[in-house]
């Protein structure tokens, strides 16, 4: 007999439903892909950026006092204050996470940190209708850190994904030249070839292997499958025109942990060439946090960043933790501004087609407490203009992963569950 799909599976995509009902088949995850009808909010955005710091905000600095539309701008947020409109600020809201450093990649993952991340989830449903199915930056990290430190962004199987930290790598990516494109093609064409000589070698193995093996081989299988369908994509893209921006690059790259403002304003700008291209829809970014002390007008500050951040309320470490913080801000500011003026051919603005999460896993870095993450969405149509303070009663407030099954049902994607949260906040958007 044949099963009759789900209402909220026949609307979705047939390429998408496809590739996912092939997985589901083997996970006890199909229920997860629909969502009760009567909570659904309107989809509308097609792009997704994620933002996080890993030192956390200054909550006094970054929450207004008051819940509502009438706030005053809080100090760190005053680079963003004229577009107060476009962006919606939410206290109160956490992971439930364990407390510490350790801790801080719950940001896009939830309650289990390094586990499958909100942009992942976002770019497999969403990604394959780009050239990039999603990008992974930072700003601030050293060349070691990039690689073996600190992630933000990670596979279903918990696997982190690189970061790209410098902006001239970056820019090759996505408007390479004819020429690399022939190397590409030839790389991507040979790895798949030697992609396949080991999948029949591992199926050959199947055949031997106990049952009690099988469940580890599938995930081998599943590692092989997931490379391969990138693969693919590459190659159906490799001859589509190039993106030709009028944008110049610097002549350095700022990659030293002493430039992460300078390297964060060209990142935003290629961030926006990327979206405004169609290059990408999912774009998840870094905001690194070491020992970097930080000049401004000429003068260093007193400490370096990670002191600040652990400021034991000394009012001096405060100050300067709020003036690195808040140019942060000042850059993306830019960004926010920049995708307000790009217009699609539909006549909506990049922002408004586009849901830009700016938070961070760590509330409070003097404490290590992850509790109460400073969180801000703007853009993706949403009404905004309020700040949302959901943290009155701690056992009933909502979780940011409801805030999260929010943002990919606005992206049209039909989810009903995050890590441990399994509402949404859509009415708090109506």
């Amino acid at each position: 007999m044949t099963a009759k799909l789900p209402s909220s599976l026949q609307t979705t995509n047939r390429r998408h439903f496809l590739r996912v009902g092939a997985t589901a088949l083997a996970l006890p995850m199909l229920e997860a892909f629909s969502a009760p009808a009567a909570s659904k909010v309107r989809a509308g955005a097609k792009n997704f950026v994620a933002i996080g710091t890993f030192l956390g905000w200054h909550q006094n600095s970054f929450f207004p006092k008051v819940g509502g539309r009438d706030y005053e701008i809080p100090e760190t947020l005053h680079p963003i204050a004229k577009l107060r409109d476009e962006f919606t600020i939410f206290s109160g809201l956490d992971h439930r996470a364990p407390n510490g450093h350790g801790a801080w990649s719950n940001f896009l993952c939830g309650q289990s940190p390094k586990s499958y991340s909100l942009d992942q989830m976002i770019a497999d449903s969403i990604g394959a209708s780009s050239r990039f199915p999603s990008i992974q930056l930072a700003a601030g990290a050293g060349e070691s850190d990039s690689k073996e430190g600190n992630g933000i962004s990670f596979t279903r199987r918990g696997v982190k994904l690189p970061q790209v930290q410098r902006p001239s790598v970056l820019y090759r990516q996505l408007f390479t030249s004819k020429a690399d494109r022939s190397r590409t093609e030839y790389l991507l064409r040979s790895g798949r070839s030697s992609l396949d000589l080991v999948l029949d070698d591992a199926l050959r193995l199947q055949k031997s292997l106990p049952a009690r093996d099988r469940d580890k081989l599938e995930e081998y299988f599943e590692s092989f499958r997931a490379v391969e369908k990138r693969m693919g994509r590459q190659l159906e893209t490799i001859n589509d025109p190039i993106p030709t921006p009028d944008y110049k690059l610097p002549g350095y790259d700022p990659i030293t942990p002493n430039l992460q403002i300078e390297a964060e304003q060209i990142m935003y700008d290629l961030m926006t060439l990327a979206l405004e291209t169609d290059s990408t829809r999912v774009i998840s970014f870094f905001l690194h946090g070491l020992g970097q002390v930080f000049s401004f007008d000429g003068k260093a500050l007193g400490s370096g960043y990670h002191g600040l951040s652990h400021h034991g309320n000394n009012p001096a470490m405060i100050r300067d933790l709020v003036t690195i913080e808040t140019a942060h801000m000042h850059c993306f500011a830019g960004f926010l501004k920049q995708l307000k003026e790009k217009k699609s051919p539909q006549g909506k603005s990049l922002l408004d087609e586009t849901i830009v999460l700016l938070g961070t896993g760590m509330g409070d870095a003097s404490r290590h407490s992850n509790a109460n993450l400073p969180t801000l969405v703007a853009g993706g149509g949403f009404k905004h203009g309020s700040h949302m303070a959901l943290g009155a009663s701690k056992n009933e407030a909502p979780l940011l992963g409801d805030l999260y099954l929010t943002l990919m049902q606005r992206l049209g994607i039909e989810q009903d569950r995050f890590s441990n949260a399994s509402r949404n906040l859509n009415e708090l958007f109506s």
